[in-house]
């Protein structure tokens, strides 16, 4: 038995990854701003016999998730896996992007990240053991147009853990990143905002939705992308980079060995947006 702090587990992917865990034997512990979600899975998943310590927390409330490490540790007396998941989208040109909302994306899905890792960094160093695994997207690799915000979060969590890796791993602890495409979940379509009308980025913008959510329909669900992820947090030995879908393997592979002049000519194609 594992026990696996999760964030972002109320709905979606981070639901599904935490059911199946639970259903395996490992112990789930894990918190999301989603007050009602959380409730749901602690009632479904102690209805199934589990032990679970489930709590409603925002990731950007620091002290909350010192108290909430130190409850975990208290209970369980070790932490084997964290997988950071929870992360919010952000959408649209970014000459018209709002800078104060843009923030509030760059907080959640960058420092969100960095607090829940750090929070249970030193039990994982004293354990020498652990497996630190936080949730980037294809995007964190090859950056999509009309999406630089969220982008740039996800560049800037690979950053965070690839620089991570070096520190942490003489102490026994393994890193890993997760890149999830289109999954097909409505996470795509609560960003989707076109641009008023006069906006020069209008046209490109509606195509660049339309093809998106035409994309989706034919993504993996959240529970085949849940399979995938489950194998990489309960693997002894990750790999660094775990695409969750073919379309994203072979994305990741054209993306380190083709030009980027042909890289830019399928990225333009496949959008519509040429």
């Amino acid at each position: 038995m594992s026990v696996v702090v999760i964030t972002g587990l109320a709905q979606g992917m981070g639901r599904e990854v935490a059911m199946r865990l639970a259903e395996a034997g490992d112990t789930i512990a894990g918190f999301d701003v989603d007050a009602e979600g959380i409730d749901s899975l602690r009632a479904e998943l102690r209805g199934a016999g589990h032990d679970v310590l489930l709590t409603t927390l925002d990731v950007c409330d620091r002290p909350g998730i010192a108290r909430f490490r130190d409850e975990v540790l208290a209970k369980y007396g070790r932490v084997d896996t964290v997988l950071a998941n929870v992360g919010i989208g952000f959408f649209g040109p970014f000459e018209e992007v709002n800078l104060d909302r843009a923030s509030r994306c760059l907080e959640i899905n960058v420092m969100g990240t960095a607090a829940i890792l750090q929070a249970f960094l030193p039990h994982m160093r004293r354990q020498r053991a652990g497996k630190l695994i936080a949730v980037s997207s294809l995007v964190g690799q090859i950056p999509f147009p009309f999406e630089s915000i969220y982008s740039a979060t996800k560049f800037a969590v690979e950053g965070l853990v690839l620089s991570l890796r070096y520190e942490v791993e003489p102490f026994g602890i393994r890193v890993a990143l997760i890149h999830p495409a289109q999954v097909s979940t409505s996470f795509a379509a609560k960003i989707h905002v076109l641009p008023p009308e006069g906006s020069p980025y209008r046209e490109r913008v509606r195509r660049f939705i339309a093809r998106d959510e035409e994309l989706i329909k034919t993504a993996i669900d959240p529970a085949t992308a849940a399979r995938r992820l489950v194998d990489v947090v309960r693997s002894s030995d990750p790999a660094l980079f775990n695409p969750l879908d073919p379309k994203s393997r072979f994305f990741m592979m054209l993306n380190r060995f083709l030009p980027k002049r042909m890289r830019d000519e399928m990225l333009l194609r496949q959008m519509d947006i040429r």
